[in-house]
């Protein structure tokens, strides 16, 4: 009787089992209003921020309006430039736009402390967005117990785009199953919660609190480490402010990272130049990026 495997299934052994690997991927959500969008330029981007980065890989869900039919529709793609506001998916193909946010230097931050560490985002925001349904105007309201037209908020979409990325199995296209862990969120909101009043702007610190709770429990970690990024002011305003109620909101992100043992505030981005009365310039995001990195490694310390 013969045994072992016959030349043929030799060879095919071979050819493709060294690209059949599995992967263990850190999983990080980054989520919030247009600064989360990311508005620097891709243009601006050194040369060495121009191409992939290698190792990690995106979920950018499709964003949409409340009352709009539930989307977060997206792709998994290796991570590069494009990734900032005007980025579209229909779920079959990406859209990449002319900006970036903070991924990219969060991702590449992430790599260069733990050069083995595969990594995998999620990514739902959209601008203009508030956490309290009094700032909701025409942006939408991440809280889910918001309704209008249809029902569907923003908190629905952030539910569907993590749905969405969670359904692929192979999210590398190697032919194996991954295994994602989910290992951080960051949060970059808030300016709109501090331009609707001073009783919205009061309520943030426990809107955030029960946000960033159901954020983890979507990911199924009670205490996954979450890094803020402080809301800053252009001053670019008659009365030196645009965002009137700031300092409360500023007050309340305080409050919370305080509070919460896994929570980190980033406080950087009053340092940062912008390119307009409410967004950072590339510089900006660049930086930011990699402070966001940092603050969730310290709380992993």
């Amino acid at each position: 009787m013969r045994t072992g495997v016959s030349l043929a299934a030799l060879i095919a052994l071979l050819l493709v089992g060294p690209s059949l690997q599995a992967k263990t991927f850190k999983l990080y959500y980054l989520g919030g209003q247009s600064n989360m969008d990311g508005f620097g330029y891709v243009r601006e981007l050194p040369e060495t921020l121009q191409g992939p980065v290698k190792g990690a890989w995106i979920f950018h869900g499709n964003t949409s309006p409340d009352g709009s039919d539930v989307d977060g529709r997206g792709q998994w793609t290796e991570l590069r430039p494009g990734h900032g506001t005007g980025f579209t998916s229909d779920g079959k193909a990406n859209t990449r736009s002319d900006r970036i946010g903070i991924e990219l230097t969060f991702a590449r931050r992430l790599r260069e402390r733990e050069p083995q560490a595969h990594i995998a985002i999620i990514k739902y925001s959209r601008g203009g967005t508030s956490i309290d349904v009094g700032a909701a105007s025409t942006f939408g309201s991440w809280d889910p117990d918001y309704s209008t037209g249809n029902g569907v908020n923003q908190y629905d979409h952030f539910l569907a785009t993590v749905r969405n990325a969670l359904s692929v199995s192979d999210i590398d296209g190697d032919g194996e199953a991954d295994t994602l862990i989910p290992s951080g969120i960051v949060w970059m909101q808030g300016e709109s919660d501090a331009a609707h009043g001073q009783e919205i702007a009061k309520r943030y610190e426990s809107n955030l609190k029960r946000l960033m709770d159901l954020i983890r429990a979507a990911f199924r970690v009670d205490d996954l480490p979450v890094a803020i990024g402080r809301i800053s002011d252009s001053g670019r305003d008659a009365d030196g402010k645009i965002w009137d109620h700031g300092s409360i909101v500023r007050d309340a992100q305080a409050a919370f990272t305080r509070k919460d043992v896994s929570a980190a505030l980033v406080t950087t981005t009053d340092g940062y130049s912008y390119s307009d009365n409410w967004h950072y310039d590339t510089a900006g995001y660049i930086d930011l990026g990699k402070q966001f990195a940092d603050a969730l490694a310290r709380l992993r310390e």
